[in-house]
């Protein structure tokens, strides 16, 4: 049990940091700018289940895809690790551009913006990619391991529940927190998500080295 404790904590943490919702509030308010808050409910809502359907299909085919391919789950490991780690430098180190797509959203309708840019990529980016395969990759024998598929499934519907409350009262947070808090609680949340992808980079190392070298396969 303390196993499915430790991996629901896992993904529920690592897919909040990944997210942020906080730092998606000023581009949430900027594409549903003159919108009332039932507006901004609906949207977020809708935004959240597009997200979480995303991560459900990885979390259920991710794992069968990379067999197909032949991908090795160590290979999984370090490739999740280096977009993780390279997340998180760029969110505790902001760069002032703005993002692309986000602008060229901006003059879409509501239905729209909550698929592009809000469920993908703000939401269900490379990030959270690597972060549900990564986790999945962890049950090695679902049907056997059931309790901890349950507890990876928990900690996304967590997740997104989470990420809905946060953009429903995206101007009740802006006004109390500020622009400023944002921004700091960004960065904190950018030198824990490197230091998961250095973690995630570490355990498929190591599980690379006892599966082909140690164990001579090739």
């Amino acid at each position: 049990m303390n196993q499915v404790t430790t991996l629901f904590g896992s993904t529920f943490t690592t897919l909040l940091a990944i997210i942020n919702p906080l730092e998606s509030l000023p581009v949430f308010l900027k594409l549903l700018e003159g919108k009332d808050r039932h507006a901004h409910q609906l949207v977020a809502r809708k935004a959240c289940i597009y997200a979480k359907l995303l991560m459900f299909f990885f979390l259920i085919f991710g794992t069968l895809l990379l067999k197909v391919f032949e991908v090795p789950l160590s290979m999984v490991r370090i490739v999740g690790g280096i977009i993780l780690m390279r997340i998180g430098f760029s969110l505790f180190m902001p760069s002032s551009a703005e993002t692309p797509v986000v602008a060229n959203a901006a003059a879409g309708d509501d239905g729209n913006v909550a698929f592009v840019p809000l469920a993908m990529p703000l939401m269900f980016g490379p990030g959270a990619i690597a972060t549900v395969l990564g986790m999945a990759s962890l049950v090695r024998h679902p049907l056997t391991e059931f309790l901890s598929l349950a507890a990876i499934v928990a900690a996304i519907l967590l997740t997104m529940i989470t990420t809905y409350l946060v953009l429903a009262y995206a101007d009740v947070i802006i006004g109390r927190i500020g622009p400023r808090g944002i921004d700091a609680a960004t960065r904190i949340v950018g030198f824990f998500v490197a230091a998961m992808g250095v973690g995630l980079i570490f355990h498929g190392v190591i599980e690379a080295i006892q599966t082909y070298l140690l164990t001579g396969k090739h």
